[in-house]
């Protein structure tokens, strides 16, 4: 006899980040299951002292409760559309294992594409956040469709959606914030393009899986008002030589040892 305790345990796992400093409740075998890039995502916000963090398509939480983890004044909002994902969410939130850092974050049901008054009903602010990162879907919209319905919808892009996606980061965000997200490499043409006068001191790193290959991400970063030139920093190499050991510097963000700080501050906090 099944019990629902076992569909449960079927449907999904509790998966560790961080070396175990927080957990993450994910769908098994279908849906957006988070992992590396999201961990990098949330090197990107490199501060001390208490903060507000938006992740914009959260999913389950992990770059935002990754933030939360590393960062104790940190309060973070995780925004998903999908109400089955923002479940999962907060599912991860009641783990005991997360008892630590539940407190300082919340979770929204709303569409980051929602403008106006829309947007301001879904409870998503006017200029409070001091960062907004984000992770948004990356496979153009004519690839070939994975036949998991909640795994298409979290990696679909769709026109526009770095301009929704980035004008809603500048809504919600305070003058002086700072923006930060991860991306393929194909997209920093539309992510440069919606920064437009929004962002500027944009800094932008490319990922490489090993010396010598191609990029297979790049991380980016920009400040709301700035006015600074772009800057193309030197690139990250995941993996040393032809092992699959990651680099001292990228194992060190991916388990939360270290951020990624910008090069060049750029920010001024507005309270």
């Amino acid at each position: 006899m099944t019990t629902a305790q076992d569909e449960a345990t079927a449907t999904r796992t509790i998966d560790a980040f961080h070396r175990g400093r927080f957990h993450i409740v994910q769908p098994k075998g279908g849906g957006h299951r988070s992992g590396m890039d999201a961990m990098l995502l949330a090197s990107l916000v490199v501060e001390e002292g208490a903060m507000r963090v938006a992740d914009l398509g959260a999913g389950a939480g992990a770059a935002g409760l990754a933030v939360a983890s590393r960062i104790e004044g940190a309060r973070v909002l995780l925004v998903e559309r999908s109400p089955i994902m923002a479940d999962y969410a907060r599912k991860s939130l009641a783990l005991p294992e997360n008892g630590r850092l539940a407190g300082r974050v919340e979770v929204v049901e709303a569409d980051v594409t929602l403008t106006g008054r829309a947007r301001l009903a879904a409870g998503l602010e006017d200029e409070v956040q001091d960062h907004v990162i984000m992770n948004p879907p990356f496979n153009d919209a004519s690839d070939r469709r994975t036949p998991d319905a909640l795994k298409a919808e979290a990696h679909a892009m769709q026109d526009g959606l770095f301009e929704q996606w980035i004008r809603t980061a500048g809504a919600i965000m305070k003058p002086g914030g700072q923006l930060s997200l991860i991306a393929r490499p194909e997209s920093i043409a539309a992510i440069i393009d919606a920064c437009g006068r929004r962002f500027g001191g944009i800094e932008i790193t490319a990922l490489h899986p090993r010396p010598g290959e191609s990029a297979v991400r790049i991380l980016v970063t920009a400040i709301k008002g700035s006015r600074a030139r772009l800057t193309l920093r030197a690139p990250l190499v995941m993996h040393e030589d032809n092992s699959h050991r990651f680099s001292a510097v990228v194992d060190d963000l991916n388990n939360g040892r270290a951020g990624y700080a910008r090069l060049t501050a750029g920010r001024r906090r507005v309270r």
